[in-house]
């Protein structure tokens, strides 16, 4: 099938489009993570400077430099490069496992709220309590079983059907309060998720 030199120049002209928009989105992944370019260097192996030129649209991206970004930022190459949709809204979405605990994400790595259903091992005796403080909100509906929020100096504990919403400046814990894994629905604030999730 020949190809017309018109439909060409058309594909060529939405390339460049596409490539000229990844600047701005990187950056915007980068700040949305809480990274500064030194951190993102570390991860990739790439030079702060490049990662400049990247940002500010003076480089053009390429598949050696937007792979590991991906791969830091946590999203699809596809979103990254703002690639047209398939017309396919399923999310295929692929287990973290942290400390026993089990995140599996609900909504698409580049969306400003993340979604997770969260299921958390049975409670345990004598373990320690962790709190976190961090910048964001959070909040979580429990699907089964029951938990323990401590925020701040309390302790309350929620069962099936209950949900929280609280600033995540205060110190705070979920954890499991009974001998059975409880599940839950948690949105995360990009600070909370890097925190709880990628962090732990």
């Amino acid at each position: 099938m020949q190809t017309k030199r018109g439909d060409t120049a058309q594909t060529n002209t939405v390339v460049d489009t596409m490539l000229d928009a990844v600047g701005p989105r990187l950056r915007d992944l980068r700040k949305r993570r809480g990274l500064k370019l030194s951190d993102v260097a570390d991860a990739t192996g790439l030079s702060s400077s490049t990662l400049s030129r990247l940002e500010s649209g003076h480089r053009r991206p390429t598949l050696d430099v937007l792979i590991p970004l991906a791969q830091v930022y946590r999203v699809a190459l596809d979103e990254m490069v703002g690639a047209p949709p398939t017309g396919d809204p399923r999310i295929h979405p692929k287990p973290i496992r942290r400390n026993g605990w089990i995140y599996l994400p609900l909504t698409r790595d580049a969306a400003p709220v993340q979604a997770f259903k969260v299921v958390i091992p049975a409670k345990r005796a004598g373990r320690d309590v962790r709190l976190a403080t961090h910048g964001g909100y959070e909040w979580f509906y429990v699907l089964n079983g029951s938990v323990d929020l401590t925020l701040g100096g309390e302790v309350t504990t929620l069962t099936e059907g209950e949900a929280a919403e609280f600033d995540t400046r205060q110190p705070h814990s979920i954890t499991n309060a009974a001998g059975v894994p409880a599940e839950i629905l948690s949105l995360f604030s990009p600070q909370g998720e890097q925190i709880h999730i990628r962090d732990s």
